[in-house]
């Protein structure tokens, strides 16, 4: 929470606005002068890595601190799965097919909001990557409930805008995948896949990992749509190489529908 103790030292903020009103002369003017914390080019040399890295990990946190936020909802997926009103623009008969779980991440989205309004917005808030196909789905979800939800985008070569259904106040920018990738993690409940590309794989593995090392509590782990999942995939001969254990194919479920993924995670502490 939000620490309301006054300091007795000069705000930060205060010192920055008096050091942009200084003389204008060489010496304010030179690069060495800038305060530290205000001097991007400074903030952006190879030395300051570990403190971005700080900096990206601690900002999204405290805000969510601030907000009450405990748990969350993560949904993976395409960035490039369209809505079925525009499946017609779906770049192959595939992608055009799996429009139909844009649908079902939206009302899983709305159903998990509606559970996190009961708990004053601070359970099972949706998480999503905060950009097109599976993302938006999330997002507009959780705003068809008139809930929050989160989004965590990142700087990509072709810029990644947040889509307009990520409430503005959740909604962070992230430029290390590592520190993105934390952030989806530390708080969530349950973990939900939808088909996807490189990113949503790398997400699902990483986050596999994670639980079958016991870095991780174990969770409903939901992939949505089996027969993309076992296509691309072949998940029992990874246990029949001996790769992974038999028992690490009970680490997730496959699901098909909204209601399924609801049905799973509401019942899951009974399942233990």
């Amino acid at each position: 929470m939000k620490d309301n103790r006054t300091s007795q030292f000069r705000d930060a903020g205060s010192d920055r606005s008096t050091a942009e009103q200084v003389p204008d002369t060489p010496q304010t003017r030179a690069p060495a002068y800038r305060l530290a914390f205000n001097d991007m080019d400074f903030m952006c040399r190879e030395d300051l890595r570990p403190v971005r890295l700080q900096l990206e990990l601690l900002k999204p946190e405290l805000i969510l601190n601030e907000r009450g936020i405990k748990s969350t909802v993560v949904l993976f997926g395409g960035a490039r799965i369209p809505e079925p009103s525009k499946k017609a623009e779906a770049r192959t008969e595939t992608l055009a097919g799996l429009s139909k779980y844009y649908d079902e991440a939206r009302i899983f989205a709305r159903l998990m909001t509606e559970r996190s309004m009961a708990a004053y917005g601070r359970e099972f808030v949706v998480a999503t990557g905060g950009g097109p196909g599976v993302m938006e789905a999330g997002n507009r979800g959780a705003a068809d409930a008139g809930g929050a939800s989160i989004g965590l985008n990142i700087v990509l070569p072709h810029e990644q805008a947040p889509n307009e259904y990520v409430t503005p106040g959740l909604c962070f920018n992230f430029h290390y995948f590592a520190i993105r990738k934390m952030h989806f993690l530390m708080r969530a409940r349950a973990i939900c896949v939808f088909p996807g590309g490189f990113g949503t794989l790398d997400e699902t593995f990483e986050a596999l990992t994670l639980i079958q090392t016991d870095r991780m509590k174990r969770m409903p782990f939901l992939l949505f749509g089996e027969e993309f999942w076992r296509k691309i995939i072949n998940w029992e001969a990874l246990a029949d190489a001996g790769t992974i254990s038999q028992e690490d194919l009970d680490l997730f479920k496959f699901v098909e529908t909204a209601a399924e993924a609801v049905e799973i995670i509401d019942n899951w502490h009974s399942d233990l």
